[in-house]
Order: C-alpha cells, then sequence, then structure tokens
C-alpha cells in the first residue's frame, strides 16, 4: 500500500492533515513591511475538502503558498505555525522540505500552461514524478504514469503521453496536470482556482474528477476559489477570507444556509442566485472597497462596509475568531452576530424596477456567416487551404432596450460575431442591420461617425483598455471627440463630467491616472466610454467575468441601470449562465459556429432543451444547497471549426444521439424547429423525447435560510 495513503489512513482517528493555527505572513519591500495575512487558522482532516473564499488581494493564495514554503524572497511567515501530520513545518529540514513538496504535499496552480514545460512530451514529464520521488524503473514510471491519465479518463492515453502540451486543449491541459499532482498520491492537495479559465462545460468534468479521486485516493483537499457554487459542489468545509483574515470558517451547511459574518452575507447577496429578479429583487452590492494593507481600520476590517456596523464596539480591539453556539466547528471574526437581524435588507433593496417594455428591432442578423481561408502551412506561404466557418447561418434580431444573451463554449463563434458586428472583420455572406443600416460589408474605418458611436463595446479586461499614460477624464474626451460630440472642449470636459455621474464614479476622477483605479472602477470607465455616444447597441464581452463577485454585481447594476435610462439595445456576450438568466430577456445558444437554440430566457431554463442547453445548464455551480441538479458531463471537447463534424454541429458529444433513427444525426444538419412562440432549436429530436425531458435544476424542501435574501 501506498505510504502516503497508509499514514492517511492511521490519521482517521481525529487528528487533523494539517493545522495551521494564527498564521501571519508578510512582505518585506522597499515600502516597508506589507501584512498579507493575519491570524489565519484552520484544519483540514483526513479526506476532507476545505474552500477557502474571498475577494482578490484576501490572502488565499498566499496561504497556499505558505503551506508549500513557495513566498518567493520578500514573503516571510512571521507569526503562527503549519503543522503537517501532527509535526510544525517550520522544524523541518530543507531536505524533509524537499521530499515533501510534490510528494505528500501536491499543488495544482490556475494556469495549465505554467506548470507544463511546452518543450517536453507529456509522458517524460508525468514520469518525472514517481522516478524522483518514488525511485522506480523508467518502465514502472511509464506504466504509472499512463494509469493516471486513464484515471483522469483522458482518451487514448498512449497519444496523450506522446504529445505536446501544445497539441492539448485547455481542459485536457488541465486533466494532464492534475494527474501529475495525483501521482505521488499525496495527503493534502492544494488546488488554486483550477477551473478559472476554462469552460464551464470542461469546469464540470474536471471538478466531477476532483471530487471522485479526493474520495478514490483518500486525498485531503484545499481548494481555493471566487466562486462560491464550486465550493458547495466540491468541499466539505469553508473559509472565508477578508483583508488578510478568515472571517468565516465552518461546515457547508452552516456557513451557507446559517451564515454568521456580514461579509460572508454580502457575498451571497451579490451573486445572482435562483430567484433574483433584475427588476423585483436586484443584486446588492458591498459597498466600498478592500482596505489597502496599510490602511486597514482599527479593529474589524469590515467595518468601514458594513451595514451592522457599530462605533465604539466593532472599531475599538482586533476581533478574534468566536465560536458560534449550536454548530459544528463554526466561528466568526464578528462581535455582533448574535444581535443582528441576519434578515434585514439595506434600505431600498426591494425597491421595485418597472420592466422596460422593447420597443422595435435595433440590430437585425439575417443568414450571417464569416468564414475564413486558412493554410495549412500560412506562415511560410504554402500548403492546402482550409476554411474554418466561424459563423454558419445565423439569425436573431435585437430590440431597442432589449438584452440578449449569446452563451457558448469558447471557439463556438462568440468573438467572431461581435467582431463582424463592429466592423473589425465583414460577413462573408448575409446581412447585418443596425437602426435599417446595412453594415455587414463595411469595416469600421470606412464606417460613418454616427455608425461608429451607434455601436460600441465593453470588452472583459478593464486592465488592458485604458491607455496607462493619460488620464480618465483625457480618455474619455479623446472618445467624445472621434465621435464629434461637442462643438468646443469646455463642452466636452462637461459631457465627460456628466458620464463619470452615468457611471456613479466621483468627478474627482476625471485627474487620475489608471493605476490609480480598481479593476471595477476601471471596467466602469469602460462603459462611460461604450455610452459616450449614445450608442444605440452595446456589445458587452464577458464584462463582469474578471471582477470580484461583490464588484460584478455593482458593474451588472449599473449597467442595467444606464440601459434603462438611455434604452440601449445590449448583446451580453458570457459564459456564466446564472448572470445570464439574471439579466438577459433573451438567449442565443451557440456551438461550433451555429445557433442551436434561442428564446425567452425562461423558454431556455425550461425544458424542453437543446441537448447542448441542458449540458450547459448542468454545469452551472449554484451556491444554494437547496438546489438540486441533473449532472451531465459531455465526453470530449468541443470540434475544431477547421474539421467540423458531419451532420449535426452537436453529434459528437451528444448523450440523445442513439434516439434518433437512421443515424440521421452523423449524415445531415438539423433543420430549425419551432417550438412555438419565438422558441428554437436545432435539433433532429422527436416531439415525444422533448416533451418527456425533465427541468435540469429544480429545489428541495424550502429552508429558512439566514442572510442570503437578495
Amino acid at each position: 500500500m501506498n505510504e502516503a495513503i497508509r499514514m492517511t489512513r492511521s490519521r482517521k482517528a481525529g487528528e487533523p492533515i494539517l493545522e495551521i493555527e494564527n498564521l501571519s505572513i508578510s512582505f518585506f519591500t522597499r515600502a516597508g513591511e506589507i501584512p498579507a495575512v493575519m491570524d489565519f487558522s484552520c484544519q483540514v482532516m483526513p479526506g476532507e475538502a476545505m474552500g477557502i473564499v474571498g475577494e482578490s488581494g484576501c490572502g488565499k493564495s498566499t496561504v497556499s503558498l505558505g503551506i508549500m514554503r513557495d513566498l518567493s524572497n520578500v514573503g516571510q511567515i512571521v507569526g503562527g505555525r503549519i503543522k503537517f501530520k501532527g509535526r510544525d513545518m517550520a522544524e523541518m529540514s530543507d531536505e524533509e522540505l524537499r521530499r515533501i513538496r510534490g510528494n505528500e504535499i501536491a499543488m495544482i496552480y490556475q494556469e495549465p500552461m505554467a506548470s507544463l514545460n511546452p518543450a517536453m512530451k507529456i509522458g517524460k514529464q508525468l514520469m518525472e514524478v514517481p522516478l524522483i520521488h518514488d525511485k522506480v524503473s523508467k518502465e514502472e514510471a511509464w506504466n504509472r504514469a499512463l494509469e493516471m491519465i486513464s484515471a483522469v479518463r483522458l482518451p487514448d492515453p498512449e497519444r496523450m503521453m506522446r504529445s505536446f502540451p501544445h497539441q492539448l486543449s485547455g481542459g485536457q491541459q488541465q486533466r494532464i496536470v492534475i494527474a501529475m499532482a495525483l501521482l505521488s498520491k499525496p495527503a493534502l492537495l492544494l488546488l488554486d482556482e483550477p477551473t478559472t479559465a476554462l469552460d464551464v462545460t470542461v469546469e464540470a468534468g474536471i471538478v466531477q474528477l476532483v471530487k471522485g479521486l479526493g474520495k478514490e485516493f483518500g486525498t485531503s483537499m484545499i481548494f481555493v476559489s471566487h466562486n462560491l457554487g464550486l465550493i458547495l459542489e466540491t468541499c466539505d468545509r469553508i473559509t472565508v477570507m477578508y483583508s488578510g483574515e478568515a472571517v468565516e470558517t465552518g461546515r457547508i451547511e452552516d456557513v451557507f444556509d446559517r451564515m454568521r459574518h456580514p461579509y460572508t452575507q454580502g457575498l451571497f447577496r451579490s451573486i445572482p442566485l435562483p430567484g433574483a429578479d433584475k427588476n423585483s429583487r436586484p443584486l446588492i452590492a458591498i459597498p466600498g472597497q478592500l482596505p489597502l494593507p496599510h490602511e486597514r481600520p482599527v479593529g474589524c476590517n469590515f467595518g468601514p462596509r458594513c451595514q451592522h456596523f457599530q462605533a465604539g464596539l466593532c472599531d475599538t480591539a482586533e476581533i478574534p475568531m468566536i465560536e458560534v453556539a449550536g454548530h459544528e466547528r463554526h466561528f466568526s471574526r464578528c462581535v455582533r452576530f448574535d444581535a443582528i437581524d441576519w434578515e434585514a435588507l439595506p434600505e431600498g433593496a426591494l425597491d421595485r424596477r418597472e420592466p422596460v417594455k422593447p420597443g422595435g428591432p435595433m440590430l437585425k442578423i439575417d443568414n450571417l456567416k464569416k468564414y475564413y481561408e486558412v493554410s495549412a502551412n500560412s506562415m511560410f506561404g504554402g500548403g492546402d487551404t482550409k476554411t474554418v466557418k466561424a459563423n454558419e447561418h445565423i439569425s436573431f434580431e435585437a430590440r431597442e432596450a432589449e438584452t440578449v444573451a449569446i452563451v457558448g463554449e469558447s471557439g463556438c463563434g462568440k468573438s467572431t460575431l461581435a467582431k463582424v458586428l463592429l466592423g473589425l472583420e465583414t460577413a462573408t455572406e448575409g446581412h447585418v442591420t443596425l437602426g435599417g443600416e446595412h453594415i455587414e460589408s463595411t469595416a469600421v474605418e470606412d464606417r460613418a461617425t454616427a455608425t461608429v458611436a451607434g455601436i460600441q463595446m465593453v470588452f472583459q479586461n478593464p486592465f488592458d483598455t485604458l491607455n496607462p499614460s493619460h488620464s480618465v477624464g483625457s480618455q474619455i474626451i479623446r472618445t467624445l471627440e472621434k465621435f464629434k460630440i461637442g462643438n468646443n472642449l469646455a463642452e466636452r470636459k462637461n459631457r465627460m463630467l456628466e458620464l463619470l455621474d452615468l457611471v456613479k464614479l466621483p468627478r474627482a476622477f476625471a485627474s487620475w491616472m489608471p493605476r490609480q483605479l480598481s479593476g471595477g472602477q476601471k471596467q466602469r470607465i469602460g462603459v462611460a466610454r461604450a455610452f459616450a455616444g449614445n450608442a444605440k447597441v452595446v456589445v458587452a464581452d464577458e464584462p463582469v467575468s474578471a471582477l470580484d463577485v461583490s464588484v460584478q454585481a455593482a458593474v451588472t447594476e449599473l449597467l442595467m441601470d444606464i440601459q434603462r435610462k438611455n434604452k440601449t439595445t445590449m448583446l451580453f456576450i458570457s459564459h456564466d449562465l446564472s448572470v445570464v438568466r439574471y439579466l438577459a430577456d433573451r438567449v442565443v445558444v451557440m456551438y461550433l459556429g451555429h445557433i442551436v437554440e434561442q428564446g425567452t430566457t425562461d423558454q431556455i431554463f425550461a425544458p424542453p432543451y437543446h441537448p447542448y442547453t441542458e449540458a450547459l445548464l448542468s454545469a452551472i455551480p449554484i451556491a444554494d444547497t437547496s438546489v438540486r441538479k441533473k449532472h451531465i458531463v459531455l465526453d470530449g471537447d468541443i470540434p475544431s471549426a477547421m474539421n467540423p463534424p458531419s451532420g449535426c454541429p452537436f453529434q459528437t458529444r451528444c448523450g440523445y444521439k442513439n434516439r434518433v433513427p437512421d443515424g440521421k444525426c452523423e449524415r445531415e444538419v438539423p433543420p430549425l424547429k419551432d417550438l412555438g412562440n419565438g422558441h428554437f432549436s436545432l435539433c433532429w429530436l422527436d416531439d415525444k423525447v422533448l416533451a418527456a425531458m425533465e427541468p435540469v435544476i429544480s429545489f428541495a424542501a424550502p429552508e429558512k435560510k439566514a442572510g442570503k435574501a437578495t
């Protein structure tokens, strides 16, 4: 029996695999000491999965790096201790730490390519683990690596072993990294945002894999994530961090359903759980921002943002973790949790907004096709030419003041469609009309100024969209100049200040540089520029995916408010179906260049489904313990648009294919089936099969859940 498993099983009498006691970690820079983690404590029992959540900069990843003793030259553990299998790691020699790292404690990072050597074949990289740690023969190392590739459910293990990392998809790369981490059968596995860079369907497979392997090998886990839904699906316990401190820890059921810290409550109110509605039950953003390390307040770090703050009590001294009576190992860093009404909402939180009635069609797309001709050896000007069908037969319309969501995995054609709409590409065939004007064949440089101003974009990454050398105000004024808004500089300055008001930023920000802004503030500037020319249509490409959940809520509500005020049409490109359900009026589902389903949001989220839509819905991580979901994990990856399958584009991954007779799915592209009331599906499935489909998402018996109301 593997030594790690034997030792793990021998500790099931109640002794933790990992015990962190009052850990403090600081980074020492020219500016002085920067405390990153303070007074952090947690325990991980054998076979247990602990989730660590919180906003960017709260210290989640620093805790993991502290366990690995990988804090670089500037980071130091300045207080507390970390005990692994009962031994203080500070008392271990360098040789002992080297033996433990990668062997008994393994770590999986956010970006799989950062963990793989691009110049080495996968097999050689996997074999290094047993060769170095277990001193086995090359033959034994090869066999172990091959066996582990099968365990992480990758197809054709022999081919995988002979492949280079760049020949694998992102999901396959991450599975290889997981296989590498598990080859030594570690007692503790650290996962730092392991699915953030992956599609939601791939993420579902990785989550199921991690859960299964944890049970199979008896591995304890620490799962670092900002996604509360993922933590619910993978972990037994949770620790919530804020500004370097653990503010609440306990069993998943206790923290999710009976939370006892205002920050935890704020996180849940910021995410679109089932029941949230953009008109009657909007998201509630946490006010203010995470304090900088040298600006932390006296007393409770969360005090300045807390609706339950009480002067003279919350701001007088450091607050310890306090046990919550009646709950197993449930602690909160709040002195008022017994006095708080956890059902109370902030003033104005339930003010109902009148739904905006959509007007006439503003954007109409009819049978749009976008093909690319590429050469197999285009870098050197030779080789056979192939056609990449990025968009195929795309048809839908978006009305004034309406939000149409476009969803699908990476490579489905969402971004190509956005490029055609913005004039960055021109259509191969078909028509695109903006307010009655045909724009499909006109590149952006040839479009009239009014047309360019009429369709604008909010990009995914706010950090890359602002010029670091120019002030916020000058960049907005430059946009106004381009759109010929205002007769002189004074008028444009006034309009710039009005735009700052529109996105709810102080006018003083006009003189600030981008480096002085947070991610959420930068995204608000991006929104201000998009609306500077009174855009008729705004294409929002994953506008909140790069932001913390508390900031996501504020930016999402901002977009909704401006849309109501300006009656703007919005195309919302996203893979996050929870956000889509909250804000979209209609949904377009894309797969491999085709629209496979479209309809109202209610139609898309209720049966009958297109089989691909059903799989997408089942992959949504939902942070609600009462939700029950079907689990549909798609086999394989999305095919290449350069070599698409024959027949239905989804047939290579569809679990319903055997219900369609005569192999029709593999031979013919299905017709667009009218399911009634504007609901269409690209599928051969018979009406009887569609009628028998059950909801993907259902709910257990209702239970009183303190603090989660929105």
